[in-house]
């Protein structure tokens, strides 16, 4: 387009013109950059807000973690909304300080009955471990002893779940034996704490910075060493309880299927091995209740691990009847410290120990209460293991009754010798 200089009024208007086109180019340029730079500072914040939302998510797991930690209650918690755990850390940090002073005259006597149990079996060198299974042992066998007696003596109380009652009666319950525990172990310098859930309760020591669950109360009651320094996965094939709120227990050095093992050759040194143990053990006069560990210098194959069932099977009949004593037998595989090998632990508790009464079973005054019974209820006092002829007993209006259905003697190689109907004696050819 030809412009004409001499109509200055058409060179404003052309110029007004050409000027405005570019303003229009300038603002759609200037549009298009804003919109592409609002859209990335949209993505931008739409990353950052999930970003910022996967953080937070994070830390309130972290934060919820923790609330559960913090809120986990060892001591004054009530397991079974009655037995209190209570703290008796002021009690082992007096016997760790040799200083006394500040105890209530409770809590000293609390502190004298476990020292002297301390002086008792743990001996110099002796490292943690074995300290700590010194102290499992002794209340294994000494804690609950009489707890399956009958009649609850005067000053014997069975619900005792402080150390000082659990050291002054000799019985307890859970929380008893857990807080005794760790009384034990707090006295030797060893961390512990107490776990439980709403009706339960055990302990978790550590041992070599590693932790392990130990249930004496289900011990005492069961096997020994059948719920001694577990992982958190064995322990979980029986108890249950907050995980979150407690350390992680792992470790298999400290079990006692690795530190006790026996090693054989394979499954059939087993028989061997076990029979010789169990005759050392009743030589030493150990627990009647023991759990025999095997490791295998071989390790089994799948068909050696089947062969184990029916050993174990075998194992079974002979402890439950060919022998004189009578037990209660069971197996189990224990992880070992070597990846895919296990320990076959062989579980027995003698089913004749019977409960020390304090009186002689042959003693007149049992005899007396044998042949009592017997005459009420018409039976024979062998039964009740009484002198089935009348015997001489202390009170002679007491006598034998006169029907006591069948008898029958049998010699030692089996052969019948005599039989009779109702009481009285007879004689052996």
């Amino acid at each position: 387009m030809d412009i004409d200089t001499n109509h200055p009024a058409e060179v404003r208007e052309e110029k007004k013109s050409g000027k405005a086109g570019k303003i229009v180019a300038c603002v759609l340029l200037s549009g298009c950059l804003v919109a592409s730079l609002g859209l990335n500072i949209y993505q931008a914040a739409v990353t950052n807000q999930k970003s910022g939302e996967f953080i937070d998510y994070i830390y309130d797991r972290i934060a919820e973690e923790e609330k559960k930690e913090n809120e986990y209650i060892e001591d004054g918690f009530k397991v079974g909304g009655e037995y209190e755990i209570r703290s008796t850390t002021h009690i082992s940090d007096a016997y760790k300080g040799g200083d006394d002073s500040q105890l209530s005259e409770e809590d000293k006597d609390t502190l004298n009955m476990a020292k002297k149990v301390l002086d008792e079996i743990i001996e110099d060198g002796m490292t943690n471990y074995e300290k700590e299974e010194a102290v499992y042992q002794w209340m294994v066998k000494n804690i609950g002893g009489s707890s399956r007696g009958v009649i609850s003596r005067p000053g014997m109380d069975r619900s005792a779940f402080t150390p000082h009652d659990v050291l002054t009666s000799k019985n307890a319950v859970c929380v008893g034996y857990a807080t005794t525990f760790r009384l034990f172990m707090n006295m030797l310098g060893m961390d512990c704490h107490i776990v439980h859930n709403e009706y339960h309760s055990w302990d978790l020591v550590q041992l070599d910075g590693d932790w392990y669950h130990v249930d004496i109360y289900s011990d005492v009651h069961g096997v020994m060493y059948g719920n001694f320094n577990m992982t958190d996965e064995v322990c979980e094939s029986g108890h249950n309880w907050d995980q979150s709120a407690l350390p992680e227990a792992s470790s298999v050095k400290y079990s006692p299927a690795v530190q006790n093992a026996m090693p054989v050759e394979d499954i059939y040194g087993v028989p061997a091995t076990l029979k010789s143990a169990m005759d050392e053990r009743e030589q030493n006069k150990d627990s009647a209740n023991s759990v025999f560990f095997f490791s295998f210098t071989t390790p089994l194959t799948e068909d050696g691990m089947s062969a184990a069932e029916y050993l174990a099977n075998y194992l079974e009949l002979v402890m439950d009847g060919m022998l004189e004593d009578s037990y209660y037998f069971g197996a189990q595989w224990y992880p070992s410290e070597k990846e895919d090998e296990y320990i076959l632990g062989l579980l027995m508790e003698n089913r004749n120990t019977d409960e020390e009464a304090g009186l002689d079973s042959d003693s007149p005054e049992v005899q007396k209460i044998i042949q009592a019974i017997a005459e009420a209820f018409e039976l024979d006092p062998a039964m009740l293991g009484g002198d089935p002829e009348g015997g001489d007993y202390p009170d002679d209006s007491i006598a034998a009754p006169e029907t006591v259905g069948s008898q029958t003697v049998v010699t030692e190689n089996g052969e019948i010798v005599a039989t009779w109907e109702g009481g009285g004696s007879v004689a052996i050819p």
